[in-house]
């Protein structure tokens, strides 16, 4: 990566993409969405990686836009902010449609941009400290970063409403109630737990991950015969892997199949 803004890393097939600017709470900015959209890009198209993680250093998971930067290029806002989420769409975008499980570890405020970022994930981790919050009309903006996709369809247009109307902050915990993320763990305890969700997915059936995944984003949109006949269609497919004849091979023998995600 060209700079230190974001980091990547893989390990045990693991892709981790960590925002890197805690002094200004993992706040975005043009180049730091830039280099998001490229860590995305290289951990999606990595054959080695079976899961990609994201999370933030320091106290913050992500505060979204880095508002101070607005507020010093107000003549050339349209133009800053199209930049700006073409870039953060282009990254959740890939993300989105990976094949490979994607973890958003929440290990702080997740504010503006960075909440709709976490809501992109397949699953949500996040510490007993994170905060979720839309935060745009705080600012008189409308959200971005996916936020009115995902958002309606996790907790309904009514809550989503509250949200935005009144910039009303959830704790980790209420964030789980709502359904929002799906763990939340002690501060001490995120890293490993983190790590660990993450060691799971990778060592898990990637390809039938990444089908299964895409049948469940397309059914929001189509129709039920449709949509059997693309699980038909899919199954028949996955039949045909490496990890399906390990899997029903170890089923048969009562032993625990080991995926290679091929």
């Amino acid at each position: 990566m060209p700079s230190q803004a974001v980091l990547f890393d893989v390990k045990d097939s693991i892709a981790t993409i960590s925002l890197n600017r805690p002094e200004a709470l993992n706040a975005l900015t043009v180049p730091v969405a830039r280099e998001l959209y490229e860590a995305a890009l290289q951990a999606d198209e990595d054959p080695e990686v079976r899961c990609i993680v994201v999370t933030g250093r320091g106290k913050a998971f992500c505060a979204g836009g880095d508002v101070k930067e607005f507020a010093g290029n107000l003549p050339r806002i349209g133009l800053l902010l199209k930049e700006l989420t073409t870039h953060l769409h282009n990254a959740i975008s890939r993300l989105a449609r990976s094949q490979k499980p994607v973890l958003m570890g929440v290990n702080g405020v997740a504010a503006g941009g960075g909440f709709s970022l976490a809501l992109s994930g397949d699953l949500v981790v996040a510490a007993d400290s994170a905060r979720f919050t839309m935060a745009y009309a705080g600012i008189a903006a409308t959200p971005d970063g996916s936020s009115t996709y995902f958002l309606p369809r996790l907790i309904g247009i009514r809550r989503a409403l509250e949200l935005f109307y009144l910039n009303r902050s959830l704790t980790a915990r209420e964030a789980l109630e709502w359904g929002l993320v799906n763990r939340v763990v002690p501060d001490a305890e995120f890293p490993e737990a983190l790590r660990a969700l993450a060691r799971q997915l990778a060592q898990g059936p990637t390809l039938a991950f990444g089908s299964g995944k895409f049948l469940l984003h397309h059914s929001l949109g189509g129709g039920l015969e449709t949509q059997m006949e693309l699980e038909t269609e899919f199954i028949a497919r996955s039949g045909k892997t490496e990890d399906f004849k390990s899997g029903v091979t170890a089923f048969a023998e009562k032993k625990v199949p080991t995926f290679k995600g091929r």
